[in-house]
């Protein structure tokens, strides 16, 4: 029996991870839509639910093919370019949560945390 080197181990485990995070926050997009469509900036052209609706579905889509060995790399870089393009809604919830101070100081609490998942994803997309 052999078994899987160490960093592809890791690799699969943040696979995992990634793919509840992504599956529950995109059913959530279609579930209870009205945090999301609050925090798309308004400076983007069309309607906040649109976004709320693709940004679902992208992030259905991508979970479940972190979930399998033949699609987790394509599917971690993918996952990388979501957190990425999603990252000016996280910028907007500080702007739109200004006069908050606990909600303002938990909008900023979570740029940073942007990060080690777009870490993450990448580690799939290289060791998958």
């Amino acid at each position: 029996m052999t078994t899987a080197p160490t960093g592809q181990r890791s690799a699969v485990t943040a696979a995992r991870g990634l793919a509840g995070l992504l599956l529950g926050a995109g059913a959530g997009h279609f579930v209870v839509p009205q945090p999301f469509d609050a925090i798309v900036p308004p400076e983007l052209p069309g309607s906040a639910r649109m976004y709320t609706y693709v940004s679902g579905v992208a992030e259905l889509i991508i979970g479940a093919l972190l979930l399998f060995p033949r699609t987790r790399r394509k599917a971690g870089l993918a996952a990388a370019a979501l957190f990425v393009a999603v990252y000016p809604a996280n910028i907007h919830s500080v702007r739109l949560f200004w006069a908050r101070p606990w909600m303002r100081a938990g909008a900023i609490a979570r740029l940073p945390l942007q990060i080690p998942m777009i870490v993450a994803a990448l580690r799939v997309w290289c060791t998958g």
